[in-house]
């Protein structure tokens, strides 16, 4: 019999014996429930419920491995303050950034599994198994998906100043010389490095690859005219084009955005050619199913609220309900495709 196990039973005697002693008024009352906690010593069959039926009872930490200010950790906050008022209880951000994401991953991956460590992660969770040679944890292995939160386009930018209008101008750009263009990403493995790969094979050109220590400084020497392109997610990017220091050439995603309804789709250009950025909410493997599935639920309630509903829609995060079912088959795929193309291309990190 387990730790676990074992104290999950010794639980369900004392709430017996206390039941018994408020609300029995003969014998056979008091009886009855302890020859009930008794069953279940003998069986040895103790369901989630009981050990997760009242989560949570304090506050849990939502883990965010990237900096705040960027993405991941503006949904996080975004979702998990409308989950507060559905759980009664604070979830509580912390920023565990780092390694392109794996440490604060770790942290969360072996943290124990009583549903008071959340992993707020995003694309790069699929991507750093190929990356690196040695982790320490698995993300299909050691890890529960538990519900797919946002997803979020890219956007093609340029320096304000550039001639470049469109994708055709920017790829006759980029053919015209021998050297190619530079493009910025957010680090080596990022989601913008591969981005930008894929884009270079689709259209045929050639990218200098510019890695910095995370999207902004590259925002930054993109403005400066120190780099030529970068993609960037729509809803840190775009203040930036309805200022007039960056111009957005197209969207790695379908249709119009909210955000900058002028800017058309990348695939009118280079068919099928969609990418977006996507976050989820994970637990540590071994987190009781009751747990997951009350998360899940919480989850997708707030996204029925309108006020969070309109915040998202306004920074065009995309989000529709989903199971961990669902979010695990996809999590999956994420992990196939990615870890593929890694490989393909020969990205390796020490």
């Amino acid at each position: 019999m387990s730790a676990q196990t074992a104290s999950t039973e010794v639980q369900a005697i004392q709430l017996a014996e206390h039941e018994a002693t408020a609300a029995a008024s003969t014998s056979s009352r008091r009886a009855i429930l302890l020859g009930a906690a008794a069953a279940v010593l003998a069986t040895g069959s103790v369901t989630a419920q009981p050990a997760s039926a009242h989560w949570p009872q304090r506050s849990v930490r939502v883990i965010v491995p990237y900096p705040a200010g960027g993405t991941a950790d503006l949904a996080a906050r975004l979702l998990f303050g409308s989950v507060v008022t559905r759980l009664g209880q604070a979830f509580v951000i912390e920023n565990r950034s780092g390694a392109t994401g794996t440490i604060g991953a770790a942290v969360a991956a072996q943290a124990p599994p009583d549903g008071y460590t959340v992993l707020y992660d995003a694309t790069g969770l699929s991507v750093t198994p190929a990356l690196f040679a040695r982790l320490p944890y698995d993300p299909l292995r050691d890890l529960v998906p538990v519900f797919r939160a946002v997803t979020v386009p890219q956007l093609v930018l340029v320096n304000s100043s550039s001639p470049v209008r469109d994708i055709a101008g920017l790829i006759e750009l980029a053919r015209q010389g021998r050297s190619g263009l530079d493009t910025g990403s957010a680090g080596n493995g990022s989601l913008q490095h591969l981005v930008l790969e894929r884009f270079s094979r689709a259209a045929g050109i050639k990218l200098n690859h510019v890695p910095y220590r995370g999207g902004a400084p590259a925002v930054n020497d993109l403005i400066a005219g120190q780099i030529q392109l970068f993609f960037g997610n729509v809803n840190v990017s775009a203040p930036f084009v309805r200022d007039g220091l960056l111009r957005a050439l197209a969207h790695t995603g379908r249709g119009r955005l909210a955000a900058l309804p002028e800017v058309l789709p990348l695939s009118d250009t280079l068919p099928g050619f969609e990418t977006y950025e996507w976050n989820g909410v994970f637990l540590p493997k071994g987190t009781p199913q009751a747990i997951v599935e009350g998360l899940n639920a919480a989850l997708n309630a707030a996204l029925g609220e309108p006020e969070l509903a309109e915040k998202l829609r306004a920074a065009d995060l995309q989000a529709a309900p989903n199971t961990p079912a669902e979010f695990a088959a996809f999590f999956r795929d994420q992990c196939t495709t990615w870890q593929g193309f890694v490989r393909e291309v020969g990205i390796r990190l020490e």
